[in-house]
């Protein structure tokens, strides 16, 4: 049983940073896709960054250059570190997994697996 859980959310003020963390549990780490994924309320989810199990990363445009996506599998831990964060950053963010190597889009090509979410506020 795959399990993915999220940690690090919390407030902060514009120009602040955070790091979140995604552990997973029940399988090898290793081998996935994994993305964060963050969603507003009254807005469609959007992937903000992922990363292959060949370390090839991409992320959207709005959080280019602030974020990065990195992965411990050692600690079967995904990470999203975020600097200089604005109040539109605020939302619900979500790691995922799935099998794949990264697509031209810069997607996995599958996600199976889903955490929870932790909030992040920016005010």
């Amino acid at each position: 049983h795959v399990q993915l859980v999220e940690s690090g959310g919390g407030s902060v003020q514009p120009g602040g940073s955070l790091r979140l963390s995604c552990v997973v549990s029940g399988s090898t780490f290793g081998k996935y896709c994994m993305g964060w994924f963050r969603q507003a309320p009254g807005s469609e989810r959007e992937r903000i960054a992922a990363i292959d199990d060949v370390r090839r990363t991409s992320y959207a445009d709005s959080v280019k250059g602030r974020f990065t996506i990195s992965k411990d599998n050692g600690k079967n831990t995904l990470y999203l570190e975020m600097n200089s964060l604005k109040p539109e950053d605020t939302a619900m963010y979500s790691c995922a997994a799935g099998f794949g190597w990264l697509l031209r889009d810069g997607s996995c090509p599958q996600l199976n697996y889903w955490g929870q979410g932790t909030q992040v506020t920016v005010s």
